[in-house]
């Protein structure tokens, strides 16, 4: 008798747990989402990061609720979740490109390829070069002419170490045949702020700075992209100063590795429908974003390629780890 008592409560507790699983998917979110962005608060991800947040949270039914942890040149807030978080979508993190090129400089405690799972892929940056106005630089022909005559001297910002920033300043100054000094922060918003109070002679970040360069605190010297943009149609591009590069910053959202399919397309969907709101289209413009979306496959995809071309990249300048 107890063992057909106990053989039934077992036969209904499996029951009970087969009907849970696919209705976890099916009921989330059932709480408030976090939203981990790997800068500090004021910069062009945090803003742009936000807005886009808040449309997403109205299409998924739960708020978004932002977390900035800045570190590690954006790899600090999805190392944590990595390490930390449960695969169940209540954390995702926005992912910087440093995420994917810091193993490939260093020992790391995470995988690019095992450790997240990519749901969608949004956008990127417009980065720039700048110098404060107390360096008495005026373009990029200045920095190398000082350079060259002062190997080491020429100090620069960027957000972190193993950016898309300090490896195209140093991408560029290796064409140069120039030595820089890297000085690395949190975000760029503490770039801009360094290079504005001649902390650091030059800056790299993203058009973030304007505000501070239309108030005489520091001057642009290059933009990173392929043509000149809307916002300082008179900044040369790299290539218009002789220097052959194009550097951009793509990013997307992940989450931690094993992610039930369905949670990772609710959140897709939500994100993508984010994507094509006004309020996010006008948050981009604000930085020359433009949307750049890959789904949550084809973002995969993008993320191996990314690791072959960048170590063969770093290999090339020195960076790669031995």
């Amino acid at each position: 008798m107890i063992r057909r008592q106990l053989l039934a409560a077992l036969g209904a507790v499996a029951a009970l747990v087969t009907i849970a699983g696919p209705a976890t998917a099916q009921d989330y979110p059932a709480k408030p989402v976090t939203l981990i962005i790997p800068w500090t608060a004021g910069g062009p991800t945090d803003i742009a990061m936000r807005a886009m947040a808040d449309v997403a949270a109205r299409h998924l039914g739960q708020p978004i609720i932002v977390e900035n942890k800045a570190g590690g040149g954006g790899a600090l807030g999805p190392a944590t979740m990595a390490a930390t978080a449960k695969p169940d979508g209540y954390t995702i993190a926005q992912m910087p490109i440093g995420v994917y090129r810091l193993p490939i400089m260093q020992e790391t405690t995470w995988d690019p390829l095992k450790d997240f799972t990519y749901i969608i892929h949004l956008t990127g940056y417009v980065f720039a070069t700048f110098a404060s106005e107390q360096s008495g630089f005026k373009t990029w022909a200045d920095v190398v002419e000082f350079a060259k005559k002062n190997p080491g001297k020429v100090t620069y910002a960027t957000p972190g170490a193993g950016t898309s920033l300090h490896i195209g300043m140093e991408q560029m100054a290796a064409k140069e045949g120039i030595k820089l000094t890297h000085v690395p922060f949190k975000g760029a918003s503490e770039v801009n702020t360094a290079v504005a109070g001649n902390h650091t002679m030059l800056g790299a970040s993203g058009l973030s700075a304007k505000p501070l360069a239309d108030a005489g605190k520091l001057r642009f010297l290059t933009v990173w992209t392929a043509s000149r943009v809307k916002l300082i149609p008179e900044l040369p591009t790299l290539k218009e100063v002789g220097l052959p590069f194009v550097f951009d910053s793509p990013f997307g959202i992940a989450g931690p590795k094993s992610m039930d399919p369905k949670v990772v397309a609710k959140i897709h969907d939500a994100f993508k429908k984010a994507l094509d709101d006004p309020s996010v289209l006008s948050a981009f413009e604000k930085f020359e974003m433009v949307p750049n979306y890959l789904n949550s496959a084809d973002y995969t995809k993008f993320v191996q390629d990314f690791m072959v071309s960048e170590r063969k990249a770093l290999t090339d300048i020195g960076l790669a780890k031995k």
